[in-house]
């Protein structure tokens, strides 16, 4: 391994966050009343979810295109560059501390996570990481927001799809990853040093 070069793959959400993003990132967009009645109306979704009886994925489609469904794109990414200010308050140390490690190293970073790239992408390319694999969202013809993920839900063994992807010489590299929860199992099983933050 001496001559491979190191990627470190984090995960977001609960890594290098204390909370979902989601679900602040609607409040930070909302506001809290808003927000919470809208989690109310999601809460059978959710709960069948928390059972195993509904998709991930679908849930939090669901969730997104109840509040940005027909939003201009555009204004989308004005929100998503606010909020890298936000993102700065909700830091877990723990992860941002390894992460610092990583990047004064000079290895190369991903960030792989299932939040929508265009709130995490600006926070992660301000403190030095390049690379930002989320998920995408769709828009129609007019530029505005279907409610429809573009991408497949970046959780689980999707996580080691797309990073391989985009680094797929795997004997190349020593991939260290980080995370902190279920959907980063396979990523964390993948990488020849991976480590659950929490």
């Amino acid at each position: 391994m001496g001559t491979k070069h190191i990627i470190a793959a984090f995960d977001f959400d609960g890594t290098l966050t204390t909370r979902d993003t989601l679900v602040d990132f609607i409040a930070f967009v909302f506001g809290k009343t808003k927000t919470f009645w809208g989690l109310l109306r999601m809460s059978p979704a959710i709960i069948l979810m928390k059972l195993g009886l509904r998709k991930n994925w679908v849930v939090k489609q669901d969730l997104f295109a109840l509040f940005f469904k027909g939003m201009p794109y555009s204004e989308f990414q004005k929100y998503g560059r606010s909020y890298a200010n936000r993102i700065d308050k909700i830091i877990r140390l723990k992860g941002m501390n390894i992460l610092k490690c990583h990047l004064n190293r000079g290895d190369e970073v991903f960030v792989v996570t299932a939040s929508i790239e265009n709130w995490v992408a600006p926070w992660c390319h301000r403190v030095g990481i390049k690379y930002v694999i989320g998920t995408q969202v769709e828009e129609d013809e007019n530029g505005n927001l279907t409610g429809r993920f573009l991408s497949k839900n970046c959780y689980g063994p999707e996580k080691v799809n797309r990073l391989l992807r985009v680094k797929p010489e795997r004997d190349a590299y020593v991939l260290y990853a980080y995370g902190d929860s279920r959907g980063d199992k396979e990523m964390i099983e993948f990488a020849d040093k991976g480590q659950y933050i929490n």
